[in-house]
């Protein structure tokens, strides 16, 4: 996929007030400071577009940008110990709750995990919540280039293994850096993939 436009649209603190459900829609969310932002302006080639920032827990909205005129990205609040109100978090989480499961275009929510940590709780508890509410996601791990290769794929293969505990089917996965953009076209060509569903789903019901 050529990002050829990406744009910022719009944000809003409840789901419902979020842009027409008119285009296939990718949410983003992680732990807090994930490298999220740094990801997505890897993804569209457009260093600002989403707002980075050394203090986690700075996305507090629900950031809507279009992307080629053709799909939705959403930037969500991140989830974990952001230096914020334990009220500010269950305010974020009814906030997320109430978009996954409502939100009537979303075709997938990415879930962004460091590849340098071991598996933890927030991360797996997250997916588990995911798998028994039937969104589908896609796990994306990022920073590969903080550390080897060797490290990278130790890290996902012990992921994986403590989901397979409890997961009949694993979710795909990507790699990706930020800094050397690795993952990116196997990331987008996912996306594209999946628009091409949404687009045979609105013919069939046209």
């Amino acid at each position: 996929m050529i990002i050829r436009d990406a744009r910022f649209l719009t944000s809003n603190s409840r789901a419902d007030l979020c842009p027409e459900p008119t285009l296939p829609e990718y949410a983003f969310i992680g732990r807090s400071n994930v490298g999220k932002s740094s990801l997505i302006n890897m993804l569209t080639g457009r260093n600002g577009l989403a707002k980075t920032s050394s203090s986690p827990g700075k996305t507090q909205l629900i950031n809507h940008f279009v992307i080629n005129d053709d799909w939705f990205l959403v930037d969500l609040p991140g989830y974990g110990y952001a230096k914020v109100s334990k009220t500010s978090r269950a305010e974020w989480a009814r906030m997320i709750n109430y978009y996954l499961r409502q939100r009537p275009n979303l075709m997938c929510v990415c879930v962004l995990i460091d590849s340098r940590h071991a598996p933890q709780p927030a991360d797996l508890e997250f997916m588990e919540k995911l798998g028994e509410e039937g969104i589908p996601f896609v796990m994306i791990f990022t920073k590969t280039d903080k550390q080897s290769t060797a490290q990278t794929k130790a890290l996902v293969t012990s992921y994986l293994a403590k989901m397979s505990e409890t997961w009949d089917e694993l979710p795909r996965y990507f790699q990706t850096s930020a800094e050397t953009a690795q993952g990116r076209e196997e990331v987008l060509d996912f996306i594209a993939e999946v628009n091409k569903e949404w687009v045979a789903g609105a013919e069939s019901n046209s």
